[in-house]
């Protein structure tokens, strides 16, 4: 089998796409059949045999693997054949190529996961044998196969595999921690005696295996440092290692030899204390003090610097970080409720270090010196503005010096805000009057102080008059012409615009709008005109933002944000000041109509341009979801664009959609409530909804708000075509609702019924029988039910013929031929009355009491009007909370709606749609709002009288208790 295996191994490395795809298929065939692993084995382990071939190998051994040799897998690997290879994959490690031995390590390390230490015990021994061994290669493998192996059983969680990873760590950790020892000092010696390049990388190479190997034995959360002598050891003996090392790399640096293993070996020495700081907070607590002085040295002194290098330093500043906010060293605000003595001494050790000369040196130095602007940060505003003003987000502080000396700045600031306020408050005044455009160095640090007053707003609203500072100093610097002076336009920007929302008083705000639009000018440097568009963002974003003191600026902002949008080249820049311009958009609402039109024009464009990028596309469709909103019906012009978009985000076979969904259903939703009347290019849209309302859970509400206002916008066309696929998808996923998402599927059934009465009963027919059923069993929630009994008294009024039908059906199916109509109408009748009263909203109650009062017509059995008491009862107390005194003194149903008068009797209608328009048409037909309740309870209780009989109708009233009784009287008269 070997040779047609490494034939079909060769076809799979082919660049011609067919015989890729038959070499695939062949491949796929075999990958279940016995001896396949075996052969791959014999494959990779052929150190004569094509490259490619042999990492195309070990990557389908990699593969089956995962789906096949867990125990009981389908197709599991055949015992046998699991045990040769496991044997034969650790026999020697002689692999030459330094990618098929990862590869090959992480293979071993996959089986490990599975089989070690039980099936496989020989696997550690094995390794740790090749790792004594004499042979450098055999050695070497070894260890990056150990290192993988113990990385994979550090991952798992379950409690007895965690007890054998514990184990594993007191038997080997000892050999480990030497054997890094031993290679540490190797290097520093090689290091210090001028040894050749490749001894001191060869040395240094395994010295950093070995210590992965040490991170993650120390670091696994199942383990506690501190009941280590030997874990405490190690992590004592770190800080030294890394000192030692920083000298040497300065001297092979002053040799001429740059090795990047040096570099990896030093930033992993921190990432061990970091590992540990964040899982083992309390064992890490007596070397807080050796940690500050370490990062302090390095980061904030000349001769630490010296040595330095930036990743190294963002390393260290993220270990200070991480102790100064560290959630388990912060005690009670009364310390001595603090019952953890190691939470006391943490808080203690860190509050002795941190002395005022200490803080004073950390602050001043963050902002004079990591804070300023460099040449390189200079040369790339100027040759790629755009990346240089673009903000990393997220995780950045991780790996960026920039932000992570601004989040440590914050961490230090808010920890110890009495201390450092009056030392920024001091470097602020030293840096306040303008400077000469010529002095670049004073712009710098101006721009430096300015960054950190920035980020420190919040802690520094009692120290700074900002309003004083805005109108005199911040405005006069925005007018200063200079190229060296645009870092300080730009600051000035993107100071206001953080100080906004902190403390700027709300007179001021005109003056504000003013400025950023001035700095929007084209003419402008853009570094400054993108830090006005965001200013501009965060002051539209304030709680005190009034649209009346914005619409003097409106005209100019938009037409020079939309200048900005259609200058920019980056995705993510356009991202940027397209999300500006819709918030925008989102804020003023309609007054944005005449200024918009440029836009709508330019959007298609864009959109076709961004097609490799998703999170613009994004972008796009939320200005469209807040155009199509401002636009009301004037967004007709926009149809075609946004159908198609549309069309493209909620299409499930779309790669594209998993970004543009939910965005995109939020656009189709906006169309349909601003569109004048259907087009078929918008019902043609309704072809994705099936699939997305069965396979799209997370976004279900907006589906049925979609399908909902499918049927205000053409209920006879809309039901009439896809009626039946909207009720058989209904009925498909209705099972696997909760209660929430029944609520939501019965409001739409609702509104089909609404919207078509006796045709809509008919087209949710398959649906009923489960409705009814719910209610016959009477175990639903109250919402449930109140949905349920609403669609059944709604079918009630609007096709009885269909009621009736489904009652039969109902009986049929819960008592096998045993139970009759009138039992079952009567067990629903009786869940009816019983739960009413549960029903809270004024609307359904007086539809509940329409349905009831339908029933006490003159053709109601005898299985109904035993409920009589208990139905006039709860008419009665839908009547006594929709009944309103009027103006003139007169009880007035305050549900009913007349031709004239404002809708707002209904509802809210702020914000005018033409979906809301046809909502308040449906709502004049609807029988709560057009029907008076009381006239139809006289009108029915007088034709029961005349079929009953005067005597038999007497003996019914007198069932009545007596408030029920005159509760009734003070709203009908049945005298002849």
């Amino acid at each position: 089998m070997d040779a047609a295996v490494v034939d079909i191994l060769h076809k799979a490395g082919s660049q011609d796409p067919n015989v890729l795809k038959l070499a695939e298929q062949t491949l796929k065939e075999w990958e279940t059949q016995r001896g396949f692993y075996t052969a791959l084995f014999n494959v990779f382990s052929n150190h004569s045999l094509d490259i490619n071939v042999r990492w195309i190998a070990i990557l389908y051994f990699k593969n089956g693997v995962d789906r096949y040799w867990r125990r009981n897998a389908p197709n599991e690997i055949a015992a046998d054949e699991k045990e040769f290879l496991r044997q034969h994959l650790i026999a020697d490690f002689n692999e030459p190529v330094n990618q098929l031995a990862v590869q090959l390590a992480v293979l071993i390390a996959k089986i490990a996961r599975y089989d070690c230490p039980r099936e496989w015990s020989t696997l550690v021994p094995t390794l740790l044998e090749g790792v004594r061994g004499e042979n450098p290669l055999t050695q070497h493998r070894a260890l990056l196969t150990l290192h993988h192996v113990v990385k994979t059983l550090a991952s798992i969680r379950l409690v007895a595999d965690r007890r054998l990873f514990q184990e594993l760590t007191a038997n080997v950790f000892n050999f480990i921690l030497n054997l890094w020892n031993t290679y540490t000092e190797s290097f520093l010696v090689l290091a210090s005696n001028s040894a050749s390049p490749n001894q001191i990388q060869e040395a240094l190479e395994k010295a950093l295996l070995l210590l992965r190997i040490l991170r993650k034995l120390v670091v696994s959360p199942f383990n506690k440092p501190s009941e280590s002598q030997d874990a405490m050891m190690f992590l004592k003996v770190v800080f030294d290692r890394a000192r030692n090392s920083l000298e040497c790399r300065k001297t092979l640096i002053s040799r001429g030899i740059q090795l990047d293993v040096c570099d990896k070996f030093i930033i992993h020495l921190t990432k061990v204390l970091i590992g540990v700081l964040e899982v083992h907070p309390f064992s890490y607590v007596e070397l807080i003090p050796t940690s500050l002085e370490f990062s302090v040295f390095y980061c904030f002194t000349e001769t630490g610097q010296e040595l330095a290098f930036e990743r190294f330093i963002i390393q260290c500043l993220n270990l200070m970080k991480g102790i100064l906010l560290c959630s388990d060293y912060r005690p009670a605000k009364i310390i001595q409720e603090t019952k953890n003595p190691l939470t006391l001494r943490a808080y203690q050790l860190r509050q002795e270090f941190f002395t005022v000369e200490t803080l004073t040196e950390i602050c001043s130095r963050l902002v004079t010196h990591y804070f300023v602007l460099t040449p390189a940060d200079l040369e790339q505003w100027d040759s790629d503005p755009e990346n240089f003003v673009v903000d990393d987000g997220g995780e950045a502080w991780k790996y960026s010096l920039r932000p992570c000396t601004e989040s440590v700045f914050l961490a230090v600031f808010h920890q110890f805000r009495d201390v450092l306020a009056s030392v920024l408050v001091e470097l602020m005044q030293s840096h306040h009057q303008p400077v000469d455009p010529n002095n670049l160095h004073a712009i710098l640090l101006k721009d430096a102080v300015y960054n950190a007053v920035g980020l420190a707003a919040f802690d520094l609203y009692d120290e700074v008059n900002f309003d004083q500072w805005f109108s005199t100093t911040l405005k006069q610097e925005l007018k200063v012409v200079s190229n060296n002076y645009r870092i300080i336009r730009r600051r000035v920007c993107w100071l206001i615009g953080q100080w906004t929302g902190v403390k700027l008083s709300p007179e001021l705000r005109p003056e504000l709008y003013k400025l950023m639009v001035e700095s929007l000018n084209p003419e402008e440097d853009l570094g400054v005109r993108l830090a006005a568009s965001d200013a501009l963002k965060l002051a539209i974003d304030d709680f005190q933002f009034h649209t009346d003191e914005f619409s003097p600026y409106l005209e100019p902002a938009f037409s020079l944000l939309f200048a900005l949008l259609k200058e920019v080249h980056e995705c993510d820049t356009k991202m940027h000041v397209l999300y500006v311009l819709s918030f925008m958009i989102e804020r003023v609402g309609c007054g944005i109509r005449p200024h918009v039109g440029a836009l709508s024009a330019y959007i298609p464009a864009l959109w076709q341009q961004s097609e490799e990028h998703n999170m613009l596309r994004c972008a796009i469709v939320s200005t469209l979801v807040h155009l199509e909103k401002a636009l009301g019906s004037e967004s007709v012009a926009l149809q075609p664009m946004v159908v198609g978009v549309v069309a493209m985000s909620c299409d499930l076979t779309q790669d594209g959609h998993v970004y543009l969904l939910e965005d995109g259903l939020e656009l189709w939703l906006a169309l349909l409530e601003n569109a004048p009347a259907s087009t078929p290019a918008i019902m043609d849209l309704f072809r994705n909804m099936p699939a997305l309302l069965e396979r799209s859970a997370e976004n279900l509400r907006l589906c049925l708000y979609i399908v909902q206002a499918y049927v205000l916008l053409s209920p006879q066309e809309f039901l009439g075509d896809r009626g039946a696929v909207v009720v058989a998808t209904l009925g498909s996923i209705i099972g696997d609702l909760r209660s929430e998402g029944i609520v939501m599927a019965m409001r739409l059934v609702e509104t089909c019924l609404r919207a078509l009465s006796h045709q809509g009963a008919q087209l949710i027919k398959p649906l009923l029988t489960k409705i009814f059923e719910s209610v016959y069993k009477g175990e639903e929630y109250p919402m449930v039910m109140s949905m349920y009994l609403s669609i059944v008294a709604r079918v009630l009024l609007v096709s009885r013929d269909i009621f009736v039908q489904v009652i039969g059906e109902l009986s049929r199916q819960v008592g096998g031929g045993e139970w009759s109509e009138e039992a079952v109408l009567g067990r629903m009748v009786s869940i009816w009355v019983n739960r009413m009263p549960l029903v809270s909203q004024l609307e359904r109650r007086k539809l509940l009491a329409l349905g009831l009062c339908s029933l006490l017509g003159a053709d109601s059995p005898p299985c109904v009007l035993q409920h009589f008491p208990r139905m006039v009862s709860n008419i009665v107390e839908a009547l006594n909370d929709i009944t309103k005194i009027d103006d003139m003194g007169c009880p007035i149903d305050s549900l009913m709606i007349s031709d004239q008068p404002s809708p707002s009797q209904y509802e809210d209608v702020d914000y005018e749609t033409e979906h809301e328009q046809r909502r308040r048409r449906l709502a004049f037909g609807d029988p709560v709002h057009s029907v008076s309740l009381q006239d139809t309870l006289q009108a029915q209780l007088i034709a029961l009288r005349r079929f009953v009989g005067e005597s038999q109708f007497d003996q019914m009233m007198l069932t009545l208790n007596s408030d029920t009784d005159q509760q009734l009287k003070e709203y009908i008269s049945l005298s002849s």
